[in-house]
């Protein structure tokens, strides 16, 4: 699995339309992911899934008023329950090393089931959706280049669309629940995820796997033999620990890490544990990392419930970093902090202070397809 910033061939997205997500605030959504087409589409083909024609054509409707309309958009007629396509989506990867100058083969991509966070009971057509995107043509030049990966039970659809692997590892007839916002990867051997969202009882994904059935899942499916464990995600978030609120990697050697200062804050024991275990932490090769720390933004409070607005939820596109803002004073900070970790990025900040009213930002709605 390459790490985000390694160059992208698309970004994947699905428009908005569930109002549920956003009760009472589902009319900004859609301008705010204009705003985040528009940035995507000067960089690279953005493949956005609608529910028909007619979302098809209100969605182009709305990005041609707000100049965001693109030729690099490309429109798939699926329907989907919710956007949230980091955890729905398959996830990508590439099919052969370059370092070794063999012949390379198709991307890849992996099914992992969905289960709506073992939390909601609509998450059906959801759980179809990275199938579709694993056949979906490739409108690339057949060579690919990435990282070299294990994998097994193997089922090719053919070039020119991705080989997809749907995952059956560790019992028999039982497939592995994993969401894309649940890890994250350096693309040189190191994952991160956290123990509350895949060890905890509660949203239980996979009942039947351990610490060592994981790890084992994440060497032999996406290349990443060394996993360090955090331990309990931000207060708010209905995943139940997702790491991509968390702790990012932004080199093979470096990560990006909330912390909250206030000690009062519900937040400042749980980020402060997972500041020790990286501190702790060592990378594939046995090294240290280095550690970026970011302040949490002021709380995000909308109809007395404190939402999981957080820094760490951005996205690494080709040309730039979008980065989830609240209108809060640590905004200036947090794109101080990604403006000199991406200095060759532009950091283009998107205000949420509505669209995190829906518990996810620009990693939860984001999927790349690597080049």
């Amino acid at each position: 699995m390459p790490a985000e910033w390694e160059p992208h061939a698309a970004t994947w997205l699905a428009w908005p339309h569930y109002h549920g997500d956003w009760p009472g605030k589902f009319e900004p959504i859609s301008w705010v992911y204009a705003e985040i087409i528009r940035n995507l589409a000067k960089q690279e083909r953005v493949e956005l899934i609608v529910d028909d024609a007619a979302g098809a054509a209100k969605a182009r409707r709305l990005l041609q008023r707000a100049d965001a309309f693109s030729a690099n958009i490309r429109f798939h007629r699926w329907r989907t329950n919710r956007v949230w396509l980091r955890d729905s989506g398959c996830i990508f990867l590439c099919g052969a090393d370059t370092h070794v100058r063999q012949k390379l083969a198709p991307p890849l991509a992996l099914k992992f089931r969905f289960n709506a966070w073992a939390k909601y009971s609509n998450w059906r057509l959801d759980d179809k959706i990275g199938s579709l995107m694993a056949s979906t043509k490739i409108p690339t030049p057949s060579t690919r280049s990435g990282q070299a990966f294990a994998a097994k039970s193997a089922r090719k659809i053919g070039h020119p669309h991705l080989q997809t692997h749907e995952i059956r590892p560790l019992s028999a007839g039982k497939r592995i629940v994993l969401e894309g916002g649940s890890i994250d990867v350096n693309g040189a051997g190191t994952i991160v995820t956290t123990e509350e969202c895949l060890l905890s009882k509660m949203q239980q994904r996979n009942p039947h796997m351990t610490r060592v059935h994981y790890e084992t899942a994440f060497a032999d499916y996406l290349g990443a033999p060394h996993t360090i464990w955090l331990g309990g995600g931000i207060f708010g978030d209905d995943t139940h620990g997702h790491v991509d609120d968390l702790t990012r990697f932004v080199a093979k050697d470096t990560v990006v890490t909330m912390v909250e200062h206030n000690s009062k804050d519900v937040n400042h024991a749980p980020l402060r544990a997972n500041l020790r275990r990286l501190q702790a932490a060592r990378d594939q090769d046995g090294r240290q990392l280095t550690i970026v720390e970011l302040p949490m933004p002021q709380p995000v409070i909308f109809e007395s419930r404190r939402l999981p607005a957080s820094y760490a939820n951005f996205y690494i596109a080709n040309g730039c970093v979008l980065a989830p803002v609240f209108n809060r004073p640590n905004d200036r900070i947090a794109l101080n902090t990604l403006a000199q970790l991406f200095p060759k990025r532009e950091v283009v900040p998107i205000y949420s202070g509505d669209f995190i009213w829906g518990l996810g930002a620009m990693h939860c709605m984001t999927q790349q397809q690597p080049a």
